[in-house]
This record gives C-alpha cells, structure tokens and sequence, in this order.
C-alpha cells in the first residue's frame, strides 16, 4: 500500500504521466473507449462529412456556423480519449503526437477504421495494465 500512495502522488515528469499510475489508468480508458457504442456512432459521422452535410445542410452564417458545432461534437466525440493520451506520452512530445495523429487519420479514412480503433484500443488497455504493474 505504501508504493501505491507514493505512485498517486508521483508528479508528472517534463508534461508526461508515463510510469504513474493515473498514466496507466489513461491508458486503460482510453482502450476501453476504443469499444464503446458513442466513440463509433461518433466515428461513423466523422468519417462521411459529406454526408452530414448533405443530410443536415442548414442555409446561411449561422446555419454554417451551427453545423458546424454539431458536426465537431461528433468529431470531439470520436477522439476525445485519443487527444486525453497526449498527457500520458507528453505534450510537447512530437513523435506521440504524430502517431496518435496517424491513428485518427486511420481509424477516420481507412476502410477498416473501427477495426483498427478496437486493435488500437486493446493495445492501449494491455499497455495500461503493464503501466499499472510496473507502477505499483
């Protein structure tokens, strides 16, 4: 129980939480969101913009401007967790920034997107979980 006091109050290092266990926790929801129902309703409007267009195209500024809320919803929705992880790898880190990039670009453009969030996503909890062992 002592370690596991000390790792909860461990301070990130330079912007990261790797090797604490709130950083394995992150990692872990993270995952698990991979799965849910939300992150692929919202990943399936984030993948066809041109159909949200066409279905809820809305005259005018404020029309635009309108669908242009709803449709990022759904986009903030679908990479939330994703854009969460920066903490874990580091802010300012750019080799995790652009592989977290290139995953939203894969789940979003491939044909295979929910596939490879799910891959994504186990990858994450199995990393989490051995973030957490390591940590405690």
């Amino acid at each position: 129980m002592r370690h596991l006091g000390h790792a909860l109050r461990a301070r990130p290092r330079r912007g990261r939480l790797t090797g604490s266990v709130p950083g394995a926790l992150l990692l872990i929801a993270a995952g698990l969101f991979q799965f849910t129902a939300l992150k692929t309703a919202c990943l399936v409007h984030c993948r066809a913009p041109a159909a949200f267009l066409a279905a809820r195209g809305r005259p005018g500024t404020g029309g635009a401007f309108r669908m242009g809320l709803e449709h990022g919803s759904y986009c903030i929705g679908c990479c939330w967790a994703l854009m969460a992880l920066l903490f874990f790898g580091g802010i300012m880190n750019l080799y995790w920034i652009t592989g977290l990039a290139a995953l939203v670009a894969l789940e979003k453009l491939s044909a295979h997107g929910v596939a490879a969030s799910r891959i994504a996503g186990a990858g994450f909890m199995a990393w989490g979980l051995a973030a957490l062992w390591s940590a405690v």
